[in-house]
């Protein structure tokens, strides 16, 4: 049986409906992150690989894939 998983979302973020956002969780030694207004659809990583992405984000290394 699967433990349930806990979701967190930033501070930052609202607290209504329609307050979407992206949230995380960490089991079983892995990140997973989803779309709070899709909660089905979930990407999981490994902390090494999200810190590397978040390093990258912050450095504007994605910025040419912005609109």
């Amino acid at each position: 049986m699967a433990l349930p998983v806990t979701w967190r979302k930033s501070s930052f973020s609202g607290h209504g409906e329609d307050n979407h956002c992206v949230e995380l969780a960490s089991a079983g030694g892995e990140i997973r992150i989803r779309e709070s207004d899709t909660p089905a659809d979930i990407l999981t990583t490994t902390p090494g690989r999200l810190g590397t992405f978040i390093r990258a984000v912050k450095a504007g290394a994605l910025d040419h894939l912005g609109g």
